[in-house]
C-alpha cells in the first residue's frame, strides 16, 4: 500500500480533507497529516473538522511518500510560501509521484499558464485536481487509480 502526505494548515475545506483521508485509510493506505508545526491543531473553515498536525514539514522527507494531497480552502494559501513545503512538493513532482491539489481560482490558474478544464476531476501527468467538494467522489476515484 501507499504512504500519503496530507499537507494541512488552518482553514482547510473540511470535506476536502475528511473524505480523501478517510477513503484512502479505508482502502488500506497509510496517511500522515503534515503541517508547519507538529502538535498544532488546525480547523476546517466550515467548523466541522479539526486535526492535529502529526509531523512538521521540516522533519519529513519527500522520498518517504508516494503521494501528497493538499486540501483546498485557505490551507494552501497558509502553506504556499513555506520553503519546506515548496521543497517537499517540488521533490515529489520531480520524482514523478502523485501531487493532488484543489485549484482555488480559475483565473489565477490561467494567468499562471495552466489549461483550465471544467470537469469534476482532471488527471494531467502526476497531477489530479477537482473543482469543489461535490467532486470528491471523482477525485478519490482517480487518486486511488494512480496509487
Amino acid at each position: 500500500m501507499s504512504k500519503i502526505a496530507f499537507l494541512l494548515a488552518d482553514q482547510f475545506e473540511d470535506s476536502e480533507m475528511q473524505v480523501p483521508y478517510d477513503e484512502l485509510k479505508k482502502a488500506g493506505h497509510e496517511a500522515d497529516i503534515i503541517g508547519l508545526k507538529q502538535g498544532e491543531k488546525v480547523n476546517g473553515k466550515q467548523g466541522k473538522a479539526s486535526y492535529t498536525i502529526e509531523k512538521a514539514i521540516g522533519d519529513v522527507e519527500s522520498s518517504d511518500y508516494d503521494a501528497v494531497v493538499i486540501p483546498g480552502g485557505s490551507s494552501p494559501e497558509n502553506l504556499r510560501l513555506d520553503a519546506y513545503v515548496l521543497k517537499f512538493v517540488t521533490e515529489i513532482n520531480e520524482a514523478k509521484k502523485t501531487i493532488t491539489a484543489y485549484p482555488p481560482l480559475k483565473d489565477d490558474l490561467i494567468n499562471a499558464g495552466a489549461h483550465f478544464e471544467d470537469r469534476e476531476a482532471v488527471v494531467d501527468g502526476n497531477f489530479i485536481t477537482s473543482r469543489t467538494p461535490k467532486d470528491e467522489p471523482a477525485f478519490v476515484r482517480e487518486l486511488l487509480k494512480v496509487l
